[in-house]
């Protein structure tokens, strides 16, 4: 562990609350739904934030804009504040929210904090019944202590707490190292913004002459309590995979069902399989992540007939922590097959029951099912259509990109390549239809690791001795977000890409991806991405931007390991 002297009381550090809470509600005023307008315009609004501050001012140079996607097309912000030698702390997060809809009548003022505050207390006090939600979400604003606002909690906030640590660094003239403030877009879709920045991370690095030892994440994290389990930092992310499964059936007259295969109940028997199976749960003596979730379910018929539906969807959200892809993939292929073959053979003896009541003959039994990969599915594609198949799928490739809904351009690529393949049932087709979104850990046996764990412990201890203010260790944030593309080594297997048949929605990290240490360190608050969000201040603007000030600080002095 670090020899390195204890950490300066927090309070020394100087960061004004008041500083911190007026940049984070003009940050949500600017509204950035994802895929918006207004996504698109922010990034220019917060570079012209940045070059008024007096150390941008001198150093214009050092805030960059990093394209990213889209149409408007949009863009990363970086925001570069020198210390002495090469030595770099990254302060991100993401500047994109989720929609205002669910603020219904009070939507033109989602983004308006002050205004909306009152708005929802005058709304609630009115409303004769209160739920007990409301209730809470009442009590909190008359308080005072909780702000609303669309993007305030997720993730403004942070945003404000890392402008105001560059602003205070800054006018350290003794600062050692370098603070680099990065913002992306997307991280609410497809965290594209956070990958193109992974792409281009390598090149500014090399050309602002820096090195980077670590990473603090600033995204939020829920608490319907008094603060204690949201005061935390995450040693890690959890990872997610989205495994589908295309149940292909044989189709019959409703009247002769036994002439079939159902696809239905081979799709209900694997999500009985899988539902919520607390045994598919992965854990390790750290944590246990949530097991998987079925997402969607439907068959896959548009019109209406007296006849069984061939084809039916499923979609399933899987978050892990320890496993690896192929092992998480390895047991979804098992638990389908149990599923459906369970199916099948129940279907079978109702079959041969129903024929012992009507005294007929029970007729040809369904054969075993058959499990293949989207891989094998359209290497069979491939060989039964022959020379004209890349080109059909190149342009079915184009026609499910203009959906931004991964479900939909995932079932219509596995359709396709179904159809290509002519495959009849009983079949079960598996892959995933949503981009992997990595786990990710602090592994003390790596140098700078311990350093982050070292100087972030030192941290915690200076606020050890307040129970309204302790910060405590979690293994990884439950969440979904960027630090599953920031700082990682690219993963060696390829059984995602292989088995992901829309093109877009597979991640493919340069060679040159830089590797180093993330956490998870932000604000908290309640209900975020419903009507109530709302950020708990105290915390978000008078505690978190000193300890993270002090984290930075203990990090750019290179304590010994």
């Amino acid at each position: 562990m670090s020899t390195a002297k204890p950490t300066a009381h927090l309070s020394s550090l100087g960061i004004d609350p008041a500083r911190v809470r007026a940049i984070a509600i003009t940050l949500t005023a600017w509204g950035s739904e994802s895929g918006s307008p207004g996504e698109a315009s922010f990034a220019d609004k917060l570079v012209a934030m940045l070059r008024d501050m007096p150390y941008f001012r001198a150093h214009p140079e050092d805030v960059r804009l990093v394209d990213s996607h889209g149409d408007p097309l949009t863009r990363n912000v970086v925001a570069l504040v020198r210390g002495r030698g090469p030595r770099t702390l990254v302060l991100a997060g993401h500047f994109d929210t989720v929609s205002t809809d669910n603020y219904h009548a009070l939507q033109p003022l989602a983004c308006d904090s002050p205004a909306l505050a009152q708005a929802l207390i005058d709304t609630l006090s009115a409303q004769v019944t209160r739920t007990e939600q409301e209730e809470r979400a009442l009590s909190d604003l008359i308080r005072g202590d909780f702000l609303p606002g669309r993007g305030l909690l997720d993730m403004k906030s942070g945003l404000a707490v890392a402008i105001a640590c560059l602003e205070r660094f800054s006018t350290d003239p003794d600062r050692e190292g370098n603070l680099l403030f990065v913002t992306t877009p997307d991280e609410e879709r497809e965290s594209r913004g956070m990958r193109s920045l992974r792409t281009a991370l390598p090149g500014l690095v090399q050309d602002f002459g820096i090195e980077i030892a670590a990473a603090l994440n600033l995204d939020v994290t829920s608490d319907q309590g008094d603060g204690a389990e949201g005061r935390a930092v995450f040693a890690g992310t959890i990872g997610k995979l989205l495994p589908f499964a295309l149940v292909v059936g044989c189709s019959s007259h409703a009247a002769y069902p036994f002439e079939g295969v159902s696809a239905q109940a081979m799709g209900a028997g694997i999500l009985a399989q899988l539902e919520g199976n607390a045994d598919l749960a992965d854990h390790d003596v750290a944590d246990t992540s949530p097991p998987p979730i079925c997402l969607e379910a439907k068959d896959l018929r548009d019109g209406y007939e007296v006849t069984t539906p061939e084809r039916f969807w499923l979609a399933f959200n899987w978050l892990y922590h320890a496993m690896t892809a192929d092992a998480l993939f390895a047991r979804f292929r098992a638990e389908v097959e149990r599923g459906a073959s369970q199916a099948i053979v129940r279907f079978a003896e109702q079959a041969k029951r129903h024929a012992a009541l009507a005294g007929r003959h029970p007729g040809v039994a369904p054969g075993a099912v058959r499990i293949l990969t989207i891989a094998e599915v359209a290497a069979l594609a491939a060989e039964v259509e022959g020379a004209g198949f890349e080109a059909s799928l190149r342009a079915e490739q184009i026609e499910a990109a203009r959906s931004d809904n991964p479900l939909v351009a995932s079932r219509r690529l596995a359709t396709f390549l179904v159809d290509r393949a002519r495959l009849s049932g009983p079949v079960v087709v598996i892959g995933f239809a949503g981009l992997h979104y990595p786990a990710s850990r602090l592994d003390l046996k790596q140098r700078e690791d311990r350093v982050l764990h070292g100087a972030i412990e030192r941290a915690r201890l200076a606020l050890a001795g307040d129970s309204a203010t302790a910060v405590q260790w979690k293994p990884y944030f439950q969440g979904i977000s960027d630090m599953s593309f920031l700082g990682l080594a690219a993963d060696q297997s390829t059984v995602v890409s292989d088995n992901t048949p829309v093109s877009r929605l597979v991640d493919m990290p340069p060679a040159t991806a830089l590797c180093f240490p993330v956490v998870n360190l932000g604000p908290w608050g309640r209900e975020f991405h419903q009507k109530f969000e709302r950020v708990y201040a105290p915390y978000a603007f008078g505690v978190l931007p000193d300890l993270v000030l002090a984290i930075a600080r203990d990090i750019l002095s290179e304590p010994e390991v």
